[in-house]
């Protein structure tokens, strides 16, 4: 992977996003570093839906993995019936396709000097650890029959 002058952000952005895809089932997962190629983002996460409304259920699932890590969406395109839809988080920009779109307009081609970054070390890499919110005590009532 060449250097950029923030890949550990992109790779951790991408990290996140092939997560959220994996758990619903995305196929052929491939993450691309474009950041000496591209002056609009640092890496491209790749995937594929068997069907509109898997693409549609990998879109729903990865803009709510972006929320919860209050990463910002710059943008989502969308075409219905289209077999491709892309999410802008900035660093990072992921293509979702049918598998007939994605053959049709093959990325990987056209971003071909790019170094690809492994998405078996990105799923295996241990999750972060989530902060546990802080237990609240619970105040105890007490009834007219003192209890």
């Amino acid at each position: 992977m060449k250097k950029s002058a923030k890949p550990t952000a992109a790779i951790n952005l991408a990290q996140l996003c092939c997560r959220a895809l994996e758990e619903k089932k995305a196929e052929d997962l491939r993450v691309l570093d474009v950041s000496a190629q591209s002056s609009i983002t640092d890496c491209l996460v790749l995937a594929t839906a068997t069907s509109e409304p898997h693409m549609r259920a990998l879109r729903i699932e990865l803009e709510k993995a972006l929320d919860g890590s209050r990463v910002p969406i710059l943008g989502v395109e969308s075409a219905q019936e289209s077999g491709w839809t892309v999410v802008d988080a900035f660093d990072v920009m992921v293509h979702i396709f049918t598998r007939e779109t994605r053959a049709r307009f093959a990325l990987e081609n056209l971003w071909k000097d790019a170094d690809e970054v492994p998405t078996s070390k990105l799923l295996a890499a241990p999750k972060p650890k989530r902060k546990a919110p802080k237990k609240v005590k619970a105040k105890r009532l007490h009834t007219k029959y003192g209890d």
